[in-house]
């Protein structure tokens, strides 16, 4: 049982972003201050991509904990209260971003995917993928 009403829900999920959420933002200056430019959310490409950097070829997904399972985080909890739909909810995100994932390196793209839960208590991710885009520049 819900502890609000529909209404109340309803207008609680409308309001999550899927788009310019904080930690997509916080990697996309991170990328433009060390001189990257992008592509954001290419419709073109599976997953639509929350950044695309199209001279190497990559395709960055900034994904949130809770909504794609991040394995072992403490922030992919699930709600106790109808547990069978989010189990299934889950499962299929999940599944649908591994399908993109295959999808975007069977065309050639590399794809790198950065959790929420990463970025929130340390640069050591970002930095990582600043070195792997550095060394594609090299490369090419």
């Amino acid at each position: 049982m819900d502890i609000v009403d529909t209404a109340t829900r309803s207008r609680m999920m409308a309001g999550i972003k899927g788009r310019n959420t904080k930690p997509e933002v916080f990697v996309r200056r991170f990328l433009h201050a060390n001189g990257y430019r992008f592509r954001l959310h290419r419709r073109d490409l599976p997953g639509s991509p929350d950044i695309v950097l199209p001279k190497f070829m990559t395709c960055i997904f900034i994904h949130g904990c809770f909504w794609h399972r991040h394995p072992g985080c403490r922030y992919a909890t699930v709600p106790k209260t109808n547990a069978d739909f989010w189990e299934k909810k889950f499962g299929s995100n999940v599944e649908r971003d591994m399908r993109n994932k295959a999808a975007l390196e069977e065309a050639g793209w590399s794809v790198l995917i950065i959790w929420e839960c990463e970025i929130k208590h340390s640069l050591a991710t970002l930095e990582r993928m600043l070195f792997d885009l550095r060394s594609r520049d090299i490369v090419r």
